[in-house]
């Protein structure tokens, strides 16, 4: 899909990578088929049909769907009348990062922290839905939301977006559930929530704040970002391991240790996947030592064929 490169941001953050850039503008005709099977969003059609939000009334014509017609007008006036609705065309993304202290890990040989990759995540995906005409909005969060951008369909969005990465301070704590379920009180409209966490949270909670989502018709993307340190567990000899979110110190044994966490970490990834099935929300493991447009092209691909099978 040809596009002017005057559309794109300045890069004003480190966030918005030109070179990521660059390889993501090939997706752009994939994420556009995508954008448009995800919902109907914020601008106006100027054609009438029966989606979502009534505009007025007309009278009823043969061949019209008896499905629309207005019984209680019919009551008043001794005539058939039938409901007209405006169409939404775009989509309204929110896109969550979860901006506690787990989130500034990185090991040894990573060039960025979890939190850097989810930031990068974040304003590439806010880049990629603003170039195709939606509304992108952002929730910063840790235990609570520290920051809340409304959704806005503008480049100078997304460097505001970039700002808001750029300033935000983590948190010791994060609670994970509790801001996906106040999100879920909080949107009112049908749009698509894209959740960016490490997800080293109880999952009880977390489960629970999911299926709010879902019940409230939200559509949902999950990116679980994880250093490769943290799902391979290498570590060799004795290390002194340094607790983040308010647990502790420990100088142990990783081989000893080993078996055990990977098998807890196997249950509760799998709890998150198996929930975001249940709950028909796409789910993406990511890797911190994973090149970004191949998370993305990953994202877009799941994303076609769920859509493509619907």
């Amino acid at each position: 899909m040809a596009r002017s490169s005057a559309r794109r941001p300045p890069s004003i953050s480190r966030f918005l990578d030109p070179r990521i850039l660059n390889r993501v503008d090939r997706l752009s005709v994939a994420a556009r088929s995508v954008v448009e099977g995800f919902m109907a969003g914020a601008h106006r059609s100027p054609y009438h049909g029966f989606s979502v939000e009534f505009s007025q009334h007309r009278e009823y014509t043969q061949g019209d769907d008896p499905r629309h017609l207005d019984w209680k007008r019919y009551a008043k006036a001794g005539r058939y009348f039938v409901k007209q609705y405006e169409v939404e065309t775009n989509l309204v993304a929110h896109l969550l990062q979860d901006c506690s202290e787990s989130m500034d890990y990185a090991s040894p040989r990573m060039p960025w922290t979890k939190r850097e990759y989810a930031s990068f995540l974040t304003a590439t995906l806010a880049y990629l839905i603003v170039n195709q005409s939606d509304a992108v909005g952002t929730v910063l969060y840790h235990s609570e939301v520290a920051a809340f951008l409304e959704p806005r369909q503008s480049v100078a969005h997304v460097n505001r977006i970039c700002a808001e990465l750029e300033r935000i301070e983590t948190a010791p704590r994060t609670d994970t559930g509790a801001v996906l379920h106040g999100i879920a009180e909080r949107i009112k409209r049908r749009g698509l929530v894209v959740l960016i966490s490490d997800l080293l949270d109880r999952a009880e909670r977390i489960l629970a704040g999911l299926d709010h989502l879902r019940f409230a018709r939200q559509e949902v993307v999950v990116f679980q970002v994880m250093d490769p340190y943290e799902l391979d567990f290498p570590f060799e000899g004795v290390v002194r391991f340094d607790g983040l979110e308010g647990l502790g110190r420990a100088l142990c044994q990783p081989r000893r240790l080993r078996q055990d966490y990977l098998e807890s970490l196997r249950r509760h990834v799998l709890a998150i996947r198996s929930a975001c099935e249940r709950n028909r929300a796409d789910y993406l493991l990511v890797r911190t030592d994973q090149p970004l447009e191949v998370a993305l092209a990953g994202f877009l691909h799941s994303r076609s064929l769920r859509l493509w099978h619907r």
